[in-house]
């Protein structure tokens, strides 16, 4: 079921040859390991930001956990960025170059001289790495590849290694790209809804919005498109979701592509190893002040906590942060914010009155899964990025989606009305602002009445579903497993 790749002969010495600077680092838990069989060892490429990063490193963990070595390579500014970039478990972290060492993206010109020059530098010293690890007797037999990075597939088949595409978003906004890709979907299409092969009637405000409005982001589109520039070549493709979350997505990728759900990735701990799993991802860009997090929601009443972050790349306007403190303390329900140091600018008066009080605490950052997790928090008030949409259906969360791009919209709406775990919050005109009055009331509809608890319920039952699928014999499992018995046979 995995198409296999010739190996070639003399992989080594043209490795060898290929070799650059490159470092990396075994982590405690790796030490002591016994050899694995030859080419029992996968690579992992991730797009380098923390919602690429982590995803991947978690799906490396379940690959160590049945048996494989895993080493995560990721670029020299990631590593730098995180402080516990040295010690993640069980896999092993290895640098590469994105030409940027110093900056990372912010360094360079533009999005797409960025993503050119990371092609060219990543290509030379992912190619280095690998031969590195030949050399030191830890031949690398799949290279697992962020859809992002296409250019990964060409180098594992440059070196005669098998090559597997992971697309962290969902099966569904796989689909949407896709279809954009082949010119089956406009950009931006024309009408009020579209039919999408695999998805079905879609209004055009819930598609991505890198297609419904590109605007200036011409760089990205091609980014997200360009993950299908290749794919067919691929051994292997894994998406960061479960079936039973979009199985009709699902079967039509699987019908295109060897595609499998490999998902939810999130920490074992808060899924299918509460008493002795692992709870952190392991790579953290930003500092947070857990205990100060902790100790606060300790003292508040369960179910009672609105936890407010929109991640680590989305930036609000002053004016819509202005709405969001107003509607939230309007609510009257305690509040948890990240206000990141790039949000920036002064809260309202009557925001910084209610954390003065006891009713609300505004952190820069804090530890996501943890907070989810906290029997106080009632109610998830996010951008609906993947990873922390996923978050909170996995810890049973219900949510207030305030999309803001990419992806988030589609995830909102699926949220609201395919998996009724929360609602989506409607911006009041064109510019996009969603109101103090529009933020109350849906904060009230999920945490308050009859509505509020029919999204409890539904949340607890997707929470169900999420641990069976990671779960012995669940759907992800088994797609787990069955990679891991290709990749040791040499299938």
């Amino acid at each position: 079921e995995w198409r296999g790749a010739q190996r070639v002969q003399g992989a080594v010495v043209v490795l060898q040859r290929l070799r650059e600077n490159s470092s990396c680092y075994w982590g405690p838990a790796m030490e002591g390991r016994g050899e694995e069989a030859p080419g029992a060892h996968v690579l992992l490429l991730p797009y380098p930001t923390q919602g690429h990063v982590n995803p991947m490193l978690e799906f490396g963990k379940r690959l160590v956990a049945h048996g494989l070595r895993a080493t995560v390579a990721v670029t020299r500014f990631i590593a730098n960025m995180s402080p516990r970039a040295e010690v993640v478990s069980s896999v092993r972290v290895a640098h590469i170059s994105d030409g940027c060492d110093s900056g990372g993206c912010a360094e360079a010109e533009s999005i797409k001289a960025y993503l050119d020059g990371f092609r060219e530098v990543g290509s030379r010293t992912l190619a280095g790495l690998i031969g590195e690890e030949a050399e030191q007797g830890r031949p690398v037999g799949w290279v697992v590849y962020d859809s992002f990075l296409p250019w990964g597939l060409e180098v594992a088949k440059g070196l005669g290694l098998r090559a597997a595409a992971f697309f962290t978003q969902t099966c569904t906004v796989d689909a949407f790209y896709y279809h954009a890709c082949h010119g089956r979907l406009g950009v931006p299409p024309p009408g009020p809804s579209v039919w999408v092969e695999g998805v079905g009637e879609v209004a055009v405000g819930d598609l991505p919005s890198l297609i419904s409005a590109p605007g200036p982001y011409k760089a990205y589109l091609e980014m997200v498109v360009n993950q299908f520039s290749n794919v067919k070549k691929a051994d292997a493709v894994f998406i960061n979701s479960f079936y039973q979350l979009e199985p009709q997505a699902a079967d039509w990728m699987a019908s295109l592509f060897p595609a499998k759900t490999i998902g939810p990735t999130i920490p074992s701990g808060y899924l299918d190893n509460p008493e002795g799993g692992d709870k952190h991802y392991g790579f953290d860009l930003c500092a947070s002040d857990g205990r100060t997090c902790t100790e606060w929601l300790d003292s508040q009443e369960p179910a009672s906590v609105v936890y407010v972050s929109f991640g680590s790349l989305s930036t609000l306007g002053a004016q819509q942060m202005e709405e969001l403190a107003w509607g939230l303390t309007a609510s009257g329900k305690r509040f948890l914010w990240v206000v990141r140091g790039a949000e920036g600018g002064e809260l309202p008066a009557s925001c910084r009155a209610a954390e003065a009080g006891g009713k609300g605490l505004v952190v820069p950052w804090c530890g996501q899964l943890e907070v989810l997790a906290h029997p106080s928090v009632g109610c998830f008030l996010t951008h609906c990025g993947w990873n922390s949409t996923l978050e909170g259906l996995c810890l049973g969360v219900p949510m207030v989606a305030v999309p803001q791009w990419t992806d988030q919209p589609t995830n909102a709406k699926w949220v609201e009305a395919v998996w009724g775990t929360g609602v989506r919050a409607v911006a009041a005109d064109e510019g996009g602002v969603v109101r103090r009055d529009e933020v109350e009331r849906r904060i009230r509809e999920v945490m308050e009445g009859a509505r509020g608890e029919e999204i409890k319920k539904n949340a607890r039952n997707w929470r169900k579903l999420a641990v069976e699928a990671i779960s012995d014999g669940g759907t992800s499992h088994r797609n787990i497993r069955q990679f891991v018995d290709a990749v040791i046979i040499g299938k």
